[in-house]
C-alpha cells in the first residue's frame, strides 16, 4: 500500500469518526442544547409546555449540563425528524429521501415496536403499556369476564370485535397487522382524520366507530377526562413497553439516558413524575411500578 493510499485511508476513517461524534453526546455538549422532538399525546406531552416525557426531558438536558429545547412534530414526520431521512413502512420500514435532522432525541410515549428497531435505538423502558379494547357505552360488545390467562382474554376480546366497527391507526401502536387482526372478518375502520391518538376516543364518542384500540396510558387519561361515555372490553396486546428514541449514531447520549434513568427511579424522583401524570399507573399496571421507591 502506497504512502498516499495509506494517507488517504487514515483522513477518510477521521472524517467517519467526526461524524459519528456529530451525531452523539459530545457535540450535543458542545452545541450546549439538547433538542427534544415530541408530539402533543395524553399526559407524556400535554401540548401546553408539560408533561411527563417533557419534564424527563428537561431534568435529562440539566442532568448533562446543557438547555433543553422542544422541537414539535408530527407522528407521520417524528422518525424522519430524528434520523434525518424520510421514513417508508411499506412493504417494510425503510427509508428513502435525506431530510434535516431536527432533534436528538424523541421522548412522547413511544412504544417499543419490533418495526421501529430497524430504524432508531431504544432507551430502556420509561412506562409501561398495553393495548387495550373500549367501546361506546351504546355498543353491543360487552367487558369480558377475566380467565385470570392472558391468551384466552386476547380471545374473548378480539370475539367482542365483532359486534361492531373498530377505529386502528396504521403503522403505530394500534396498527392491526400487530395484533392479527387483519383480514379476519372484523370490521376495522382506519382512523385518518386527524394525525394524533388524542382525537380517537372523541371519534368514537361521535358515533364515528363503535369501538377502538387503545393504548392504556391513553385510556387511563380518559376515564378521568370523560367517566362513564365509554367502556373498556378487554385487551388486545400483552405487556408493553415505551421508551425514548436515539439515532443509531448516538449511543454514547442514549446510554448517557439509561444511566440518568436508572439513576432517578433509584431516588423517586421517577414516581414522582408518574404520580403528578398518572396517578392511577401503579393500580393499572402494577408489575411495572413493583420495588420502586416512592410507589406507595
Amino acid at each position: 500500500m502506497t504512502r498516499l493510499l495509506r494517507t488517504c485511508l487514515a483522513v477518510v476513517v477521521l472524517l467517519l469518526a467526526q461524524g459519528a461524534l456529530a451525531n452523539d453526546l459530545r457535540e450535543i455538549r458542545e452545541r450546549g442544547v439538547l433538542r427534544h422532538l415530541g408530539v402533543p399525546y395524553a399526559n407524556f406531552n400535554t401540548g401546553s409546555g408539560d408533561g411527563f416525557d417533557v419534564e424527563l426531558i428537561q431534568r435529562f438536558a440539566r442532568h448533562l449540563g446543557v438547555r433543553y429545547e422542544y422541537v414539535p412534530s408530527t407522528w407521520p414526520n417524528l422518525l424522519g425528524d430524528l434520523i434525518g431521512k424520510d421514513v417508508e413502512y411499506k412493504p417494510t420500514p425503510h427509508t428513502t429521501a435525506s431530510r434535516p435532522i431536527r432533534g436528538d432525541i424523541v421522548s412522547n410515549g413511544l412504544t417499543v415496536l419490533a418495526t421501529r428497531k430497524k430504524l432508531i435505538d431504544y432507551s430502556d423502558p420509561t412506562f409501561p403499556s398495553a393495548v387495550w379494547l373500549v367501546a361506546r357505552p351504546e355498543s353491543a360488545a360487552t367487558p369480558i369476564k377475566p380467565s385470570g390467562n392472558l391468551a384466552q382474554d386476547i380471545k374473548a376480546t378480539k370475539a367482542a370485535m365483532k359486534l361492531g366497527s373498530t377505529f386502528v391507526m396504521d403503522n403505530m401502536c394500534l396498527d392491526p397487522n400487530l395484533y392479527d387482526l387483519e383480514g379476519k372478518g372484523y370490521a376495522l375502520k382506519r382512523f385518518t382524520r386527524s394525525p394524533t391518538v388524542n382525537d380517537i376516543v372523541p371519534a368514537v364518542m361521535k358515533g364515528e366507530a363503535d369501538m377502538t384500540l387503545l393504548d392504556v396510558p391513553d385510556i387511563m387519561i380518559a376515564v378521568e377526562k370523560w367517566p362513564g361515555q365509554f367502556k373498556i372490553i378487554g385487551p388486545i396486546s400483552g405487556p408493553q413497553d415505551m421508551a425514548a428514541a436515539f439515532r443509531k449514531s448516538s449511543p454514547e447520549l442514549r446510554a448517557a439516558f439509561n444511566s440518568f434513568l436508572a439513576d432517578i427511579k433509584q431516588d423517586g424522583t421517577y414516581m414522582k413524575l408518574v404520580k403528578k401524570y398518572y396517578r392511577t399507573a401503579p393500580r393499572y399496571l402494577p408489575q411495572f411500578f413493583a420495588g420502586l421507591p416512592g410507589n406507595d
